[in-house]
């Protein structure tokens, strides 16, 4: 008798051509992922030969009962993990049935501005860290905390090892390699600060690519989870106090940062920036201020600053950079819940379209 676990794995290859294919969108409240799957006669690898699909836009908070139906345009293709074999998962973006892009739709705006020919130009580089916490299910308490209390201070569990400093390591491996086996350009892992918080880097990746990139690492991180019996946190504070948040640090590079006197636009860049220092922090993530308080290695909400190698700043540029007189800028301010097609278009418009 076949066992649940043998006949998840089994391989579809051998008896047909058909694949299954997971459609993945992005649910009312800009943070919830949604997915469901259906068949396609063989294998793809162009999102414009996948048929666009629906769903019931009134059970995610993104439509009225009465006119429920909204429509999904797939848009980037990753293996499935899962089901490996020919089975794909497809990041998609949702629209009315008359075509125009619903509000949560953020993806669409970001590809016009990518779009854009003074940004095509500049082939604009992003390297995404996100940083997350693992919760125990039943309690919404850290991972490796002891229920109702707090573990020690602060200081052995950044990139630790050890069973009383790393929690959830193999959640964050099997994470990683779901990740590179995808297709996305996951570069790098570490433990956080704060014990039972992680990283994962995605990048350098171009343009849009980064925003798919980290919804479907994003995706494959809470689908990982829900097999471990954990909940994934992108609270950018959870716990208060004397532990350090959660961000998304997003390092940006254009073709002129990068090239024989970049250092200059860099400054240029990173003035910009400042001046329009409100409008981004607004755009950079849900309950931000709860954790840009000037401790924890954060600028202060309210202040822009930028400094070579200071990680109490909004923009930090690093000593390499400076010293070879080209590269690239870290901005350290989108939280970890931020959503990545709006901070990564909405850097990309600051400093290569928008003239103060």
């Amino acid at each position: 008798m076949a066992l649940l676990t043998d006949l998840i794995n089994l391989d579809l290859s051998d008896s047909t051509e058909k694949i299954i294919a997971e459609y993945i969108w992005i649910g009312g409240s800009g943070m919830d992922l949604r997915s469901k799957a259906r068949t396609l006669p063989g294998p793809v690898t162009d999102p414009a030969k996948l048929p666009k699909w629906n769903y019931d836009g009134s059970s995610t908070g993104q439509a009225p009962g009465e006119d429920s139906e909204v429509i999904i345009y797939p848009q980037a293709i990753f293996k499935d993990p899962f089901r490996r074999g020919n089975n794909i998962l497809v990041m998609c973006d949702a629209y009315t049935p008359a075509g125009e892009p619903i509000p949560t739709n953020k993806r669409h705006d970001a590809a016009k501005i990518f779009g854009h020919p003074d940004v095509v130009a500049e082939v604009p580089w992003y390297g995404i860290e996100q940083e997350y916490t693992l919760l125990q299910k039943e309690v919404k308490w850290p991972l490796g905390w002891p229920l109702g209390g707090f573990p020690g201070p602060q200081g052995p569990y950044y990139c630790g090892i050890g069973a009383e400093k790393a929690f959830g390591r193999d959640i964050v491996d099997a994470h990683y390699k779901a990740c590179l086996y995808a297709g996305v350009n996951i570069s790098g892992i570490n433990g956080e600060v704060m014990p039972g918080q992680w990283e994962f880097q995605v990048g350098p990746s171009v343009g849009i690519s980064a925003g798919d990139e980290i919804w479907i690492a994003r995706y494959i991180l809470e689908r990982i989870t829900e097999i471990a019996g954990v909940v994934v946190s992108f609270d950018p504070k959870p716990i208060q106090g004397d532990w350090n948040g959660a961000g998304a640090h997003t390092n940006y590079s254009t073709k002129s940062m990068r090239e024989e006197g970049g250092y200059e636009v860099i400054k240029k860049a990173i003035e910009k920036l400042g001046l329009k220092h409100k409008e981004h922090i607004a755009a950079y993530g849900e309950g931000n201020e709860r954790r840009l308080t000037g401790k924890h290695e954060t600028a202060d909400i309210n202040t822009f600053k930028w400094g070579v190698a200071n990680r109490g700043a909004s923009i930090r540029v690093g000593r390499d950079t400076e010293k070879e007189g080209k590269g690239y800028f870290e901005d350290r301010r989108p939280a970890s819940n931020m959503d990545p097609y709006v901070v990564t278009s909405m850097i990309a418009e600051t400093t290569l379209l928008w003239n103060p």
